[in-house]
């Protein structure tokens, strides 16, 4: 959908556009004489949020454990093939 998407530091700065207390800003329409500094931002918006999700997308792990993990998954191996060498005699 290309939807421009900021996150600002606090909710005042949004809350200084509509003169209330928000959270959450959508802006419908543009008046001709901001649409130039409008576009700046909508520019920064894109560069530092929209595309840049994928670097900021939560990594999981990458296969390191921990000792005690190492030690629990090595004794279950110990006796899967302890079992199946049971199985094969």
């Amino acid at each position: 959908m290309e939807v421009p998407c900021a996150i600002v530091k606090s909710k005042s700065r949004l809350g200084a556009i509509v003169h209330k207390k928000t959270s959450v800003l959508c802006l419908t329409s543009v008046k001709n004489k901001d649409k130039l500094e409008f576009s700046k931002v909508l520019d920064a918006g894109n560069a530092n949020f929209n595309d840049k999700f994928d670097e900021h997308r939560k990594k999981w792990g990458g296969g390191i454990m921990v000792s005690k993990s190492l030690a629990k998954t090595k004794a279950k191996e110990r006796v899967l093939a302890k079992e199946a060498a049971q199985r094969m005699s």
